[in-house]
C-alpha cells in the first residue's frame, strides 16, 4: 500500500521530525504539510492513504475512512467488571494474579485493555500485530489517548506491543512462557456495529489462523490457548477448540483447550 506522512497544519520542528521519522520506519515518503488541505495533499501527490502526525494524535486517511485510535468497547467493558458483570472473554482465559497473557491479534486493543486492567499491575500483557501502521496507532494511542479512568490509563501503559507476525513470535518462545496465548481473528469477517474498525480493514492480515499456529500456543500456554469467533463458527473445531463459553444470546464464543499438565 502506498502510503505518505505529513503533519497537521499547525506545526512545530519536534513534529515535522517525529513524522519524517515515522516515514522513515514506514517506507513511506514524508511530504511537508505546507498550510495545503488532505484533499489538495492527496491529489497533488496521487495518493489514497495519509498518515497525520499532530502533537496529541496519529489519524490514517484512507478512502474508506478516517482512523485514529479509540478504546472501542474497553471502557464499559470495564465499567461492568467494576459492578459484578460478566465479561466472556475474561471467564475463558481464567485469569489469576501474575498472570501473563499474549494477544496474538492486537488489533486496536480493546480486549488486550481489559485484560491488562483485570490484571493489574502484577500481571503482564503482550499485544503482537502483524501490521506496521497498526502497531504505530496503537503504540501512540495507548500513551496519548486519555480514558479520564486512572486505573484505566494505567493498564493501557502496561500493554507491551510487539510489531510481528504472530506464528513467527510464537515460535521464537520458549515451551510455557505465557499463562495464556489468545486470538480474535476479528478483522476477518466483517462486523456490521463495528464500524469504527471499517477504515482498517485494507491494512489486516486476511490469513486465518493455522492450526501450526495453534499448535505453537499450546506448547506455549501454561494455562490455556482461547480463540475468539461468531457463534457456531466451523473455526473452533478445525482448529480443536472442543471446550466453549459465551453468552446464550451472543453473536460471539469463546474456545479453550487446557494446557496445564494432566488435562
Amino acid at each position: 500500500m502506498k502510503l505518505i506522512v505529513t503533519t497537521g497544519v499547525k506545526t512545530t520542528p519536534a513534529i515535522i521530525a517525529d513524522a519524517q521519522d515515522l516515514a522513515t520506519a514506514l517506507t513511506a515518503d514524508f511530504i511537508a504539510r505546507d498550510h495545503m488541505s488532505l484533499e489538495n495533499l492527496r491529489l497533488k501527490n496521487q495518493i489514497d492513504h495519509i498518515l497525520v502526525v499532530t502533537k496529541t494524535q496519529l489519524k490514517l486517511i484512507m478512502p474508506t475512512g478516517t482512523y485514529f485510535f479509540h478504546i472501542g468497547m474497553a471502557k464499559l467493558r470495564i465499567q461492568n467488571l467494576r459492578i459484578g458483570k460478566t465479561d466472556h472473554m475474561i471467564n475463558a482465559m481464567q485469569l489469576t494474579s501474575g498472570d501473563v497473557v499474549l494477544d496474538c491479534t492486537l488489533g486496536l486493543g480493546t480486549d488486550a485493555i481489559v485484560a491488562s486492567y483485570v490484571l493489574g499491575s502484577s500481571g503482564r500483557v503482550i499485544g503482537v500485530e502483524s501490521s506496521p501502521i497498526v502497531t504505530e496507532l496503537v503504540c501512540r494511542g495507548l500513551v496519548a489517548y486519555d480514558p479520564e479512568d486512572p486505573e484505566m490509563a494505567l493498564a493501557m501503559l502496561r500493554i507491551e506491543v510487539v510489531c510481528a507476525e504472530h506464528m513467527d513470535y510464537l515460535q521464537r518462545l520458549p515451551d510455557k512462557s505465557v499463562d495464556i496465548v489468545y486470538f480474535d481473528p476479528m478483522f476477518r469477517r466483517p462486523v456490521q456495529e463495528s464500524s469504527g474498525i471499517a477504515p482498517l480493514r485494507l491494512l489486516a492480515n486476511p490469513s486465518p489462523v493455522t492450526k501450526d499456529a495453534i499448535d505453537e500456543a499450546k506448547r506455549v500456554a501454561r494455562k490455556r490457548v482461547v480463540f475468539k469467533e461468531a457463534a457456531k463458527s466451523r473455526e473452533f473445531l478445525r482448529l480443536g477448540f472442543q471446550n466453549c463459553c459465551g453468552g446464550t444470546y451472543s453473536s460471539v464464543m469463546f474456545g479453550y483447550i487446557e494446557t496445564k499438565e494432566g488435562e
